[in-house]
Order: structure tokens, then C-alpha cells, then sequence
């Protein structure tokens, strides 16, 4: 009797949507189902009728949009043509991951399910909608989704008896072989000829352009706490063009003493030579990975040894451990029940995979390097809004980066990845090449010439309103209103000398809050109330585009809070009409929001 099928597609921009998919092909695997688990715009949305169980993962991105590998998927499924029996065969199920702190929070998994429907398919469950604001993450609403979930497909599909599902201690077969090869010295040439090879155009995450940096400079004050840099890149014949509002993708790498102690913890050989094969007939090997690839470069370029693993890494460890008390910790981490002691002891202090590692040394000895690409994710590229025009600066591509540090219980400071990576290198020691493309983001300015924009950007939330700003001053387009916010008018006034000259060449009003400069805190919520009779003459008789970017904890919440405050009283409305209003220019893209945790 063969085994019934389960179809997990995701749609994923950050790579979360990815690894929850991943994680229910393995717990489906667990329980005797065939599963397979796809990207939506790898699949063929033609055989969605002949599919008996599918389980949609999708996260939402920018004002409500599908993530880049669903959009072709998104576009056929919206077809007015498709009869509304089409998928009257099918069990659904639909995950969302997104952002309460977004207007359009989780807006995707809303509408694919009811898509589906609408075309006849059956849904086990209502709509899960994970949100990264959740103390747990989304894990916080998956875990008591995903047991609901099992239930309902165990009593369509039960075990076939004398199986019995497939105990978590018990580890899966690795998605990968390696086979290292005799002792080699040296660089691996495929490597080499990785490295040298041209992107096509326009570059893509599978082939990113290996940009010249130009200057790498700080633009923070010597006493200020935060290190923000200024970072410029020449993509001259590179095929990438831009317009304000897209953001640019970087693929960082890990520090070198952290990938000597990674080997050392796991025994790897870093100038060991190794060809990568897969298990599964048709499976593809990862993009980007050379073949023959070296240890060092596998660690460096592709394992995500510095990102804080999520609950299937203990899940695995906890498989593969010969050492009892360890493997008694590592259960208890990947248990429902353990959930809390896994985030007191990891998301919490962000506590990194290597570092979990180095606490289990007795299970990151006897870890078969054949699990090392199941056990760690991938290194996801860093985005980052552009910050520049072409149409000021050509043939340069120029980024904002604030260089993540912070301190947790644990004793090390934690360090971002790729920030902290791009903030060492120095053009001016030698050249300095960074893999990079570029793809539209979740800002989209008006055209129209005569449209003006008020934009909120605090701290480095200004950096898409520069590259707006000189975009529309090249093209004319004087009615630019800019809300600006920092600490100290000496220390992080981002582009001051620029925005000033723009102010006297009458292209451009600023308003300025600095928070720390008087004994009670100012910031750009409450400039905006103070402008409120400005701010509602743009909106309501000029027809203006308000644009908001920045720190997603506090800030967009008060913004927000300021806006209606300036209906109410500038225009008279009622609280239910303010909301209203607010509602119809989000829902008409008159406000736009770019926000990160």
C-alpha cells in the first residue's frame, strides 16, 4: 500500500517560512507520510488539483506583498478564469508568518486561504498566523497549531499498522552524503573558478555580484554609542539598477576564528576536500556551493554557525548524541513542554549555534559531518535599504549600516553577523569585493510630479528617504517633507550638511527632533503633532504620500497614534473616522511603512 502524499510549498523571503516547511516535512516524515517540500514558484501549479493534502507556509512582506518565490504562484492562482471547483479534491492547510507591528499583518496567508475556498478546496484548520512580535516568535502559535494539525491528518491518514511513528530520538537520513577526497593542500580551483566567474544580469541570490567597495566610512560621532557606517559600492557593469525604495541583499561570511572553532569542536579538517551528493534521486545540491568545496569554505560561506538556532537544531543534536546527560538537556530543549528553558537558555541571550556547540562538546565530537547542511540553515543574506540614487550617484550603490552590538547575560557581546563583517573590511588595505544584488523593496514612491511625501525616518530609518529625496530632486519634484530624528544634533545627524543645502535650494523641509538634547525627551511623533496643520493640509488638499521607516518596537505605534491625533483635531474627525481614514490611506498605499525588529 503506498504511503500517502503530503505537499509542503512555502514562500519565504528571510528563510523562516523555509524552515517551518522543512520542519513539517520532517514531523510528516516522522509519522510515515510521503512528503515533499517545495518552493511555490518550483512547482508546477497545474498539478495542484491531483494533490489529496497540501500545506501552504507563506510569510507576508512589505505592504501586504507574497515573498519573492511566490509571486508567479500568486499571480496563477488569482487568475478570474480558474473555475471555482478547481481544487474541490483538495485538504489544505495554511501557515502565515509575519509582523503585528505591519498594517497588513500575516495579509498573504489571509487571502491565500481564502483563495482556496473560493476554488473548492476543503481547509483542516483554520489559518495559522505566526507573528514575529510574539515573545516565543512564531512558534508561539505554530507549536498548538502544527499537534491540531497532526491530529486531523493522522485520522485521515492513520500509520500503517506495525510501523508506529518514528520516535524524535531516532534521526532521519541526512539530505546529503559527503565523501571527502585523498589529502589535498591549497585553494580548491572550483572554489577559484566560483569566485572569478561573471554574474548573469541582473544578479541574483544565486549569482550575487562581487561588488568593489569603495569607502567604508563611520558617520557617528568618536563618543557615540553606536557605530553607524556609510558604505559605498561600484557596480559598474554589474547589470544592477535600482530606484528609490529597493533595497539591496548582502551575503556575509563568518569570522575565521569562529570557523576554526567550529571545526575544532565538530574535528573537521578545514583544507579537507569533499564532494556533496544527495539521497534523494533529483534533488538538487545547494546553490552557490562549488563542487569539490573545502571544510573552511562550507563553514564560512554557507553554515550559519552565528545566527541563534531555532528548535530543530536541539531536535537533531538531541538524535545524534552519544552522551546521556547531554542528550537528557537536548530532549528537554526540543520538547513542547521545554519550550520556555529553550528560549531562557537560547533565543533570550541569543545564544549562537556555535556556542551551543562549544556548552555540548561530547555531542559536537560524534556529530557525522553527512548532517552538518540538516543540523545548521544556510547563512541568509543581510537587506538593506539603499540609500543613494543613481540619478545623483551613477555607478555607485551606497548603504546605511549600523553596526548591531549589544550585551546579554552571556559574556561575549553579541555581534551582528553581517554588519559587524562589512564594519572590517577596509578598501584602503587592499581590494574589497562583497557578493550583492538588488530587489524592489516595501517602499514605492509616487511618480506623479506633482504628489509631495512626508517621510518619518529616524536614525538609520532615513536612509530610503535619501535616495528618494535625490530622485526627485533630480527630477524636479520640490515637495519633500522630511521628519528626521536622533540623540544628538553632534553625534548621529545622519547627511545634515546635504539636507541643509536641499533646505536653502528650496527642495526640501526639514524637521529635526533630538531626543537627548533637552531634559525631556522629543522625538519625531511629537514634531509631527506640532506640524499637525501641515501635515493635514498635504494629506487632505494636496493629495501627499506619507511614508514611515525605522525601528519596528515603539516607533510606528506612536507615529500612527500622532496621525490620528492630527484627524481629530486638524480635520474634525471622530476616533472611528480617523481610524478610517488611516485604514483607506494604508489601504490606498498613501501610507507606506518599512519597519525592522
Amino acid at each position: 500500500m503506498p504511503s500517502p502524499r503530503l505537499l509542503v510549498l512555502f514562500g519565504s523571503q528571510t528563510g523562516t517560512a523555509e524552515d517551518v516547511a522543512e520542519r513539517l516535512g520532517r514531523e510528516a516524515r516522522r509519522r510515515r507520510l510521503d512528503c515533499r517540500v517545495q518552493a511555490l514558484d518550483s512547482y508546477p501549479v497545474v498539478n495542484l488539483i491531483n494533490e489529496p493534502l497540501v500545506v501552504f507556509v507563506c510569510a507576508t512582506t512589505g505592504q501586504g506583498d507574497p515573498p519573492d518565490n511566490m509571486k508567479s504562484f500568486w499571480r496563477f492562482l488569482f487568475r478570474k478564469n480558474l473555475p471555482p471547483a478547481s481544487l474541490c479534491q483538495v485538504d489544505f492547510a495554511v501557515v502565515g508568518l509575519g509582523d503585528s507591528s505591519y498594517a497588513k499583518f500575516n495579509f498573504v496567508a489571509k487571502k491565500l486561504h481564502r483563495r482556496l475556498l473560493q476554488l473548492g478546496g476543503a481547509a483542516l484548520l483554520p489559518v495559522c498566523l505566526g507573528d514575529d512580535q510574539h515573545e516565543l516568535g512564531p512558534d508561539g502559535a505554530i507549536d498548538p497549531w502544527l499537534h491540531s494539525l497532526w491530529e486531523k491528518v493522522l485520522g485521515l491518514y492513520p500509520v500503517p499498522p506495525g510501523l508506529g511513528v518514528i520516535p524524535p530520538g531516532v534521526p532521519l537520513p541526512s539530505k546529503f552524503t559527503l565523501h571527502f577526497l585523498p589529502e589535498a593542500s591549497g585553494p580548491c580551483p572550483s572554489e577559484q573558478r566560483a569566485a572569478q566567474a561573471a554574474p548573469p544580469s541582473p544578479p541574483s541570490e544565486r549569482r550575487p555580484f562581487l561588488a568593489p567597495m569603495v569607502t567604508n566610512q563611520r558617520v557617528t560621532g568618536p563618543s557615540h554609542f553606536q557605530d553607524v557606517r556609510l558604505i559605498e559600492f561600484d557596480i559598474a557593469d554589474s547589470g544592477i539598477s535600482f530606484v528609490a525604495g529597493d533595497v539591496v541583499l548582502i551575503q556575509p561570511e563568518n569570522t575565521a576564528p569562529n570557523v576554526q572553532l567550529f571545526c575544532q569542536a565538530l574535528g573537521l579538517d578545514p583544507d579537507r576536500h569533499f564532494t556533496l551528493q544527495p539521497r534523494e534521486p533529483g534533488a538538487a545540491c545547494p546553490a552557490r556551493l562549488p563542487q569539490p568545496c573545502s571544510v573552511r569554505h562550507l563553514v564560512a560561506r554557507r553554515l550559519d554557525i552565528a545566527g541563534v538556532p531555532r528548535r530543530s537544531f536541539f531536535e537533531l543534536l538531541a538524535c545524534l548524541s552519544p552522551h546521556a546527560l547531554e542528550r537528557e538537556k537536548l530532549l528537554e530543549f526540543s520538547s513542547a513542554a521545554g519550550q520556555e528553558a529553550l528560549h531562557q537558555y537560547c533565543s533570550r541571550p541569543r545564544r549562537t549555534a556555535l556556542e551551543v556547540l562549544c556548552d555540548f562538546p561530547h555531542t559536537a565530537a560524534a556529530i557525522p559531518p553527512d548532517y552538518l547542511l540538516d543540523l545548521i540553515p544556510p547563512i541568509r543574506p543581510r537587506t538593506f535599504s539603499i540609500a543613494s540614487s543613481l540619478l545623483a550617484h551613477p555607478r555607485r550603490l551606497q548603504v546605511l549600516v549600523a553596526v548591531v552590538q549589544y550585551q546579554t547575560r552571556l559574556k561575549e557581546p553579541r555581534r551582528g553577523l553581517c554588519s559587524s563583517w562589512l564594519a572590517s573590511l577596509d578598501p584602503g588595505r587592499g581590494p574589497v569585493r562583497v557578493p550583492l544584488w538588488v530587489r524592489p523593496g516595501g517602499l514605492s514612491f509616487p511618480q506623479e510630479p506633482g504628489t509631495p511625501v512626508i517621510m518619518v525616518g529616524p536614525g538609520t530609518g532615513v536612509a530610503p528617504f535619501r535616495a528618494a529625496v535625490q530622485e526627485r530632486v533630480a527630477r524636479g519634484q520640490t515637495g519633500n517633507f522630511l521628519f528626521f530624528g536622533c540623540r544628538w544634533r553632534d553625534q548621529d545627524f545622519h547627511w545634515e550638511a546635504e539636507w541643509r543645502e536641499l533646505e536653502e535650494r528650496g527642495c526640501l523641509t526639514l524637521v529635526t527632533a533630538f531626543s537627548r538634547e533637552q531634559e525631556r525627551k522629543v522625538y519625531v511623533q511629537h514634531r509631527l503633532r506640532e506640524r499637525g496643520p501641515l501635515v493635514w493640509e498635504l494629506l487632505d488638499r494636496q493629495g501627499a504620500c506619507f511614508f514611515l521607516a525605522g525601528n519596528a518596537k515603539d516607533m510606528p505605534a506612536a507615529v500612527s497614534e500622532a496621525l490620528l491625533s492630527i484627524f481629530r483635531e486638524e480635520g474634525g474627525l471622530s476616533d472611528s473616522e480617523a481610524a478610517a481614514y488611516l485604514a483607506r490611506l494604508q489601504r490606498t498605499l498613501r501610507f507606506q511603512t518599512e519597519t525592522w525588529a
